[in-house]
Parts: structure tokens; C-alpha cells; sequence
């Protein structure tokens, strides 16, 4: 008489395991990274919401929107982690996303927040990081950078494939309009190589192949809290610089959109913002209740912000490529 009852409670446990809810969230590879806030944001979400929080990792942000265009409606994502303002109007024309609903919702950000589909989880500045032991004066601004020795080197990201690399085409657009191409010209003899995304071209400075690689303000703050390392400072640039927010959007057409608005909610709480300083190293959205962690004090404190609003980012993205590519084509 055991065995019936073993069958039926083996046959409910098998019932419920599948009814457990999938949400899948496309995200650039560093987010799900052992160091990166993935791994505490799955379980702490699946912790609230009962479901399985599937990771999916593409490459970098600007590689994401390339993924997503490809696949279109038959994408198996629910949730998208990881595009930027400069790249959100372009994403808005696809027609996958949905709108988020959450326009009460306030940020503590240098400017103000209407998207009506995305929502910011975090923000930055973008920025050459450098070691301080290896180069005591550093560069100050792009003109000052072009005009160093040709045996200093940089190390940059793909704009094509990197968020970081298109948002560095944007700053010296935004700083330089019209003479943006004459800026190229005399960074290039710089460039010791493009990679395709951030972690390969950190991972090179780091090694010591370059002397400054393009990064963020807050990267300091890793090799501070982390390492116990003061070695690292970001560059100050006279022009000022380019900020970067980095957003979550839920897919229209999913199956589980619900869950996925849910996802976004559960994404601009304290829980998760809390998570972002010393995972992604980054500035949250919205700032935790317990502030930022100590060390984020240290970073410089850029005087002027840099930032094109979503769709003059994508009229301006194409005409800031071409001249980059003519630049280091040369």
C-alpha cells in the first residue's frame, strides 16, 4: 500500500517543480560574473518571488541590443539588464518592450528620469583609469592625452559591441562637436588595441600592457574596498565627463510578464541597490539606506556632466562612429 502513496507524492512534487515560474534575463557577461552582483541578485530575488531566475549572458551591453534585434518577438528573454541611454532609443524601436508603469518612482541621479520603458538601476561616469606608481601626471583632458608621447598607451572598447566604447564616442562628441574627428586623429598613434568588450580591455591594464584603459570613476573604488589597493585613480578630464545609466526593461511579449514587472520593481529596491556599489561598482539608482559603502568618498567628483538624451544619442551614434573608424583606420 506504500507504493501508491509514493507514486502520487513523487507525481505532485514533479507537478509543482514544474509549475515553479522561469524568469530569463538577458544581461552583459561581467553582471553574471562570480564577482558580479548576479549571483547575490538570483538568489535574493528568487528568494521573494518563488520562481527560477535564469541568467543569460551576452557579451556586453551594445552586444545585448544586437542579440535582441536578431531574435526579435521570438526572443526567450522576459527581462533585459544592462542597455544604456545611449543605446535605450534605439531599443525602443524594436517594438519589444513594454511600458514599465512606475513613472512615481524617483532616483537619486544627476538628472531627471521619463523614460517610460526602462528604469535606471545604476549610473556613472566614464573615465581612463591609470595606475599612480606608473604614471604620477597623468593626462587631463582629450587634447592633453593626444598630444602625450606616442609611447603612452590606452586600451578601448568597441563601440559597436561595448557600451563603454560607444559611450567614449559620445563624450568626445558631446566635448568637442565639430573638431570630435581632429581629437581622433591625434589619439590614435594612442590606441594599443580595441577590444570587444570591458572585462578584455581592463584585464589588459591590469596585466600592464597599457597605461590607461577606459573605464569608469568608480573602478578605483574595487581596487580600494576589494584589494586594499590604492594604486588606481581616475583621470580628471578638464572637458568633463560622460555619464553612463545602465537600465532593466520587461518584454512585451513574455509569458511571464508579471513576473517580469515584478523583476523591476524588486531591481530599484534597497535590496538590490544595495547589492551595486560593490558588485557592479558602480553609483545605484537609488541610493540604499545605508549609503555607500566607505571608500566611494576617495573617487574624483566630475565638475561637468556629459550626457545626450536618448534619441539625439542615436541621430548623433552613427556620424561619431564613422569618424572614429576613419581615425583609427589611418
Amino acid at each position: 500500500m506504500k507504493y501508491p502513496i509514493i507514486a502520487a507524492g513523487a507525481l505532485l512534487a514533479t507537478s509543482a517543480l514544474a509549475e515553479t515560474p522561469v524568469l530569463t534575463v538577458y544581461t552583459y557577461d561581467s553582471f553574471i560574473s562570480d564577482w558580479g552582483p548576479g549571483p547575490q541578485v538570483e538568489k535574493a530575488f528568487e528568494e521573494r518571488c518563488g520562481c527560477d531566475v535564469k541568467f543569460v549572458g551576452a557579451g556586453d551591453g551594445a552586444s545585448l541590443l544586437g542579440r535582441l534585434r536578431l531574435e526579435g518577438v521570438r526572443t526567450e528573454a522576459d527581462v533585459v539588464l544592462g542597455l544604456d541611454t545611449n543605446l535605450t532609443a534605439l531599443a525602443a524601436e524594436t517594438g519589444l518592450f513594454a511600458l514599465h508603469d512606475r513613472n512615481e518612482l524617483s532616483f537619486d541621479m544627476p538628472v531627471e528620469w521619463e523614460d517610460p520603458m526602462f528604469l535606471p538601476y545604476d549610473w556613472g561616469y566614464f573615465a581612463f583609469v591609470y595606475d599612480k606608481a606608473k604614471l604620477p601626471e597623468p593626462p587631463t583632458s582629450f587634447e592633453a592625452l593626444a598630444a602625450a608621447p606616442d609611447d603612452l598607451k590606452i586600451v578601448i572598447e568597441d563601440p559597436r559591441s561595448s557600451t563603454p566604447g560607444l559611450g567614449l564616442l559620445l563624450w568626445v562628441k558631446a566635448a568637442y562637436g565639430d573638431r570630435a574627428p581632429e581629437i581622433w586623429e591625434g589619439l590614435a598613434p594612442h590606441v594599443l588595441t580595441v577590444t570587444k568588450g570591458w572585462s578584455e580591455a581592463y584585464g589588459m591594464f591590469l596585466e600592464g600592457e597599457a597605461d590607461m584603459v577606459l573605464s569608469y570613476t568608480t573602478s578605483p573604488a574595487y581596487h580600494l574596498i576589494a584589494e586594499q589597493d590604492d594604486s588606481k585613480a581616475a583621470a580628471p578630464f578638464d572637458e568633463g565627463h560622460y555619464m553612463q545609466i545602465e537600465v532593466g526593461g520587461a518584454i512585451a511579449s513574455s509569458d511571464e510578464l508579471e513576473l517580469a514587472k515584478e523583476f523591476l520593481d524588486f531591481m530599484v529596491s534597497d535590496d538590490f541597490q544595495s547589492i551595486i556599489p560593490t558588485t557592479n561598482w558602480m553609483y545605484p539608482a537609488r541610493t540604499p539606506a545605508g549609503g555607500l559603502p566607505e571608500g566611494f568618498e576617495t573617487l574624483i567628483a566630475p565638475e561637468k556632466a556629459l550626457i545626450y538624451a536618448a534619441g539625439e544619442a542615436a541621430k548623433i551614434r552613427q556620424e561619431a562612429l564613422e569618424e572614429w573608424r576613419a581615425a583609427l583606420s589611418q
